[in-house]
């Protein structure tokens, strides 16, 4: 900023402070339209990811520009100067995490100045969260939470004026059916994107249906959303270079007396360009974005050359032009859209998968990075964990507050578009585990105060272990003598899950609180996990046991001497005849051949299915971290798998090796009623030079005809048929496969009239049911090729100096098909998402000492969920109930919440929205006309709460009634 220019603004900012405002602030400040015209918004905006090719501080701070020119800070701090220089100049921010990290750096004088700006909405937050999120691997909870947190800060820094009213999702690949009804259940009026498949697009732009209603869910009525997609990419008007920021190399407008003016054609140019847009849109109002990945670094350009458009332009009505441009903002396009009165074409499913060009499916990235997808989920377990402990033990301290903030900020983080899809450069992905890693670490400590007060280990070390899933404990790796293991339960029901715990090969006895010896059993680890180069291997068996869990249990571990305690042997194979070997449970009978060392038969909850697994690669040069592009068909590996069996009263193993790299335990437990297939996957070979998606499937004889189910983001289910599109046609002559792959978050699954099948998983992936009786699971992927186009690195990921391995569970139920079969996956789900998580102490520091007393929730019924217990303000709690069942599942069901309130020394609740910042009785958000629609309103219309929502002090609670219809989620504010 030159000296001058420095000046002006300081004596900008001093006017501010002393005068008052009367600004207006949401619809009611849009600049004003004109009927007879075609309106133009402008909207200027900067895409910031979070990480991307460079760490989200590289890219904050300006830091590494060699790699990409991005600094966020100076983006911030020139944008606002611009603001404060033309009062009708606008601007939108997205991304809360960069703007949260600016605002904290800020002095009170240029506080005050953006205040001023958001009050008078010319700085308009859009979107909101603490990113912009993927659509395809994320899960609701943890979407859910960084909203919460994102739209806190706003409400908390500006009050309602920031409050953003739609969603702008712009650059995520593919959008979930469940990520509108998100926003719509949010309060949210709309929401804008610009990736959608080619195919669809070309179609709606043949159509006019750029613009729709999306009905954002089956069960709950009346939850639709506007939904738009922009004519192109966000960065870009194609053909016609406005791009006028430094990074770009587009001409300027150019109106001084020089030989180079080009006003009249730029103007002519973006006219025609208006015109083009126009042409495919219902209204007389067109939105056009100006601005791109980290743009508006100086952003005097920027808006010196839009000044210069839209004076230009305008002028041109005096000679007849049909255009009127001004600043914008999506709320305020959205709000002309709204009211216009214009009717608009229904949206019912998804946008998956997404394929910018042929054979060009962004299916990859649902698979891509195996572990960090992982990592992700057990941060989510922890921060649920945190949340509940904080609260249940009332943590105040500003170290336990700023340690769960961290946590939630860097959840925030990992939800964003180019973090949990993996499709980050490595050393981002490095940063990613970093900062998780260090965010889960120092929530741990939060959760030691807590169980500190909550148990009666009033010195436990309560210490995590977060590499069990290759059977390591730091804390059990001596011994396992004399240690507590102490359970939460982040659930709301009482669950009774098996606990595994890394031992030497010793004898322990497990006894409960009461002093009642539970039973036990000692499992060998499998050989191949052993043999991982840079394990630990003072542990090489897992003691296992039975746990029932209200909210926290603490399991007691004894070394004894007594050659009765059962540790498992392999055995010989144990045969219906000599070709098979019969493993099973009360509940569960698995075949093995004998020959080719496959399942081969599952029998369960009275139903037998011959169910065939086996693994295979699909070969590609030219996969991307993004894309699946098949170059062939599945290779299927033919080998034998060599196998082992491990026979035990409470659980069965059995241990198969299917090639060099690739090995699996398949594990079914007494009294439970799924298969667990725990996979263990690289390094993935290189010989052939060739990438290769790992797959897994499972081969029914059930008649599904190439129909199959997935979960959109955890929540309700969507019907996939084989090759079908909702409404276009798409082109899958080069990528059958590929084209035919979409996320799997929780759960895919496939039936005939008689039986059903499901999978269900521990982290993000893709799928696909496409082939008859056929689910298939992609569990892991390598490439070499970098396709230029994105992110500029190919996807091989190493780790120890080689290919990266990865190990993880698939579950598999067999039902009857009934309403039950799908109830029963559903709260499998719950207990695969949020299981017990494991702390670690010494026997030894057991006290006499009372815990505080729990509040219990068996006032909940059984299909409601705990969604979220967390601190929220001071003396505030954000409590947020989930019926889980679907409509075709359940009904609705009614609990008093006054056991809960007092348990949570509650004195009053109101209902908000479901991000907890806006009280429901103040939602009223946008209705719109279907085109089918018989009855056109002459006003515009609203959504307001369909029922009265909940506010009463804890004492008038006493006849109250919370009632949750079928998917149903309701957030409310404990004041304590």
């Amino acid at each position: 900023m030159n000296l001058l220019g420095g000046i002006a603004v300081f004596v900008t900012l001093l006017v501010i402070k002393i005068q008052d405002s009367m600004a207006v602030c949401g619809y009611e400040s849009c600049p004003i339209t004109k009927d007879n015209l075609i309106n133009i918004h402008l909207v200027p905006h900067s895409h910031n990811d979070v990480g991307w090719l460079k760490t989200a501080d590289q890219s904050y701070y300006g830091y590494k520009n060699n790699i990409h020119h991005a600094g966020v800070q100076y983006i911030l701090d020139n944008v606002v100067t611009e603001l404060l220089k033309d009062s009708s100049r606008r601007f939108i921010q997205v991304e809360t995490a960069f703007f949260s990290k600016w605002w904290k750096e800020q002095t009170a004088t240029m506080k005050s100045a953006v205040k001023k700006l958001v009050n008078e909405g010319r700085l308009e937050f859009t979107g909101g969260a603490w990113s912009m999120n993927d659509e395809g691997s994320v899960n609701y909870q943890p979407v859910i939470d960084q909203f919460t947190h994102g739209l806190k800060f706003l409400n908390e820094t500006f009050g309602s004026c920031a409050r953003p009213r739609v969603g702008w999702q712009i650059d995520t690949f593919g959008h979930s059916r469940e990520q509108a009804s998100l926003f719509a259940q949010m309060g949210y009026d709309g929401q804008f994107f610009s990736r959608m498949d080619h195919n669809d697009k070309d179609t709606r732009l043949e159509n006019l249906s750029m613009e729709m209603i999306w009905q954002a869910s089956e069960s709950l009525q009346d939850l639709e959303l506007f939904s738009g997609l922009l004519y192109a990419f966000y960065s870009d008007t194609p053909g016609y270079g406005f791009c006028f920021d430094v990074l770009c190399n587009d001409s300027p407008i150019i109106d001084g007396n020089s030989y180079d003016n080009n006003v009249k054609s730029r103007i002519d140019e973006f006219i025609s360009y208006a015109s083009e847009v126009a042409e495919h849109y219902r209204t007389n109002h067109i939105m056009i974005p100006l601005g791109g990945d980290y743009q508006y670094e100086d952003a005097q350009v920027n808006f010196k050359n839009m000044d210069k458009l839209i004076k230009y332009l305008n002028e041109r009505q005096s000679e007849g032009s049909q255009f009127n441009i001004f600043y914008s903002t999506p709320s305020c396009y959205l709000n002309s859209l709204h009211q216009s009165g214009q009717t608009w074409p229904n949206k019912a499913q998804d946008f998956f998968p997404y394929a910018h060009e042929p054979n060009s499916f962004w299916t990859g990235y649902f698979t891509s990075r195996p572990n960090q997808k992982r990592f992700e989920r057990i941060g989510n377990h922890m921060l649920q964990t945190a949340k509940q402990l904080s609260t249940f033990a009332q943590l105040e301290s500003e170290q336990q507050k700023k340690d769960l903030d961290f946590l939630r900020e860097i959840m925030g983080v990992m939800q964003h578009h180019d973090a949990i899809t993996g499709t980050e450069r490595q050393a981002v992905s490095n940063d990613y585990d970093r900062l998780l890693h260090k965010a889960i670490v120092g929530a741990e400590n939060n959760a030691r105060d807590a169980l500190r007060v909550l148990t009666n280990l009033t010195n436990g070390e309560f210490e995590s272990c977060l590499q069990l899933n290759i059977s390591v404990c730091a804390f059990t790796k001596d011994s396992a003598d004399d240690v507590v293991v102490t359970l939460f339960n982040p659930l709301a029901h009482t669950s009774t899950q098996y606990v595994r715990v890394p031992v030497k090969d010793e004898s322990y006895e497990v006894t409960n609180e009461k002093g009642t010896v539970v039973a036990s059993e000692i499992v060998p680890v499998a050989w191949q996990v052993l043999d991982l180069e840079y394990r630990s291997n003072d542990t090489q068996h897992e003691l296992i046991f039975k746990a029932s869990v209200d909210k926290i249990a603490n399991y007691y571990i004894k070394k004894v001497d007594n050659s009765e305690i059962n540790s498992l042997k392999n055995t010989d194979t144990f045969a219906d005849d000599s070709s098979e070997t019969v493993v099973k449970t009360s509940l569960i009978k698995l075949v093995i051949d004998n020959e080719s060392g496959r399942l081969k038969n599952i029998e369960m909850n009275g139903v037998s299915e011959n169910i065939q697994q086996n693994f295979g690669v699909y070969k590609s040069y030219e996969s991307c971290p993004y894309t699946f592009r098949q170059n062939n068909d599945i290779e299927v590996f033919e080998n034998n798998f060599e196998f082992t069996v491990y026979d035990g009263t409470l659980v069965k193993e059995v241990h198969q090796q299917v090639n060099e790299w690739i090995s699996q335990v398949i594990r079914i437990y007494e009294g439970v009623n799924h298969v667990e297939f725990e996979w263990l996957v690289g390094p993935i070979s290189t010989d052939d030079n060739l990438g290769k998606e790992v797959v897994t499937y499972f081969q029914s004889e059930i008649e599904s005809n190439g129909v199959f189910y997935t979960d959109s983001n955890g929540r309700e289910i969507l019907k996939r048929e084989k090759d079908q599109r909702e409404s276009f046609v798409a082109d899958l002559s080069k990528a059958p496969n590929s084209g035919n792959y979409y996320p799997v978050t929780s759960r895919i699954a496939l039936q005939d009239e008689n039986k059903r099948m499901a999978l269900l998983n521990d982290r993000s992936q893709g799928g696909t049911g496409m082939d008859n009786g056929r689910l298939e699971i992609m569990l892991h992927r390598r490439h070499f090729f970098n396709d230029g186009g994105g992110v500029g690195e190919a996807l091989n990921e190493e780790q120890f100096g080689t290919g990266l391995i990865a190990r993880g569970q698939l579950y598999l139920m067999l039902n009857p098909v009934n309403k039950g079969a799908t109830i029963s996956e559903r709260l499998t789900e719950k207990e695969i998402i949020l299981p017990f998580w494991k702390f670690f102490s010494k026997a030894s520091t057991a006290t006499s000492a009372v815990p505080k007393a729990l509040p219990s929730f068996d006032v909940l019924p059984d299909s409601v969920h705990l969604l979220t217990l967390e601190p929220f303000t001071e003396k505030e709690i954000l409590l947020r109930v989930e019926n889980i069942l679907d409509v075709n599942e359940g009904n609705t069901v009614c609990f008093n919440p006054r056991l809960i309130l007092d348990g949570l020394s509650g004195q009053e609740i109101r209902e908000t929205t479901l991000d907890g910042n806006l009280p429901l009785t103040e939602m009223k958000r946008f209705k719109f006309t279907h085109d089918s629609s018989s009855v056109q309103s002459k006003s515009p219309e609203y959504f307001t709460a369909s029922y009265i929502p909940l506010e009463a002090k804890s004492r008038d609670l006493i006849d109250s009634q919370i009632c949750l219809d079928p998917m149903q989620i309701r957030t409310f504010i404990i004041k304590t």
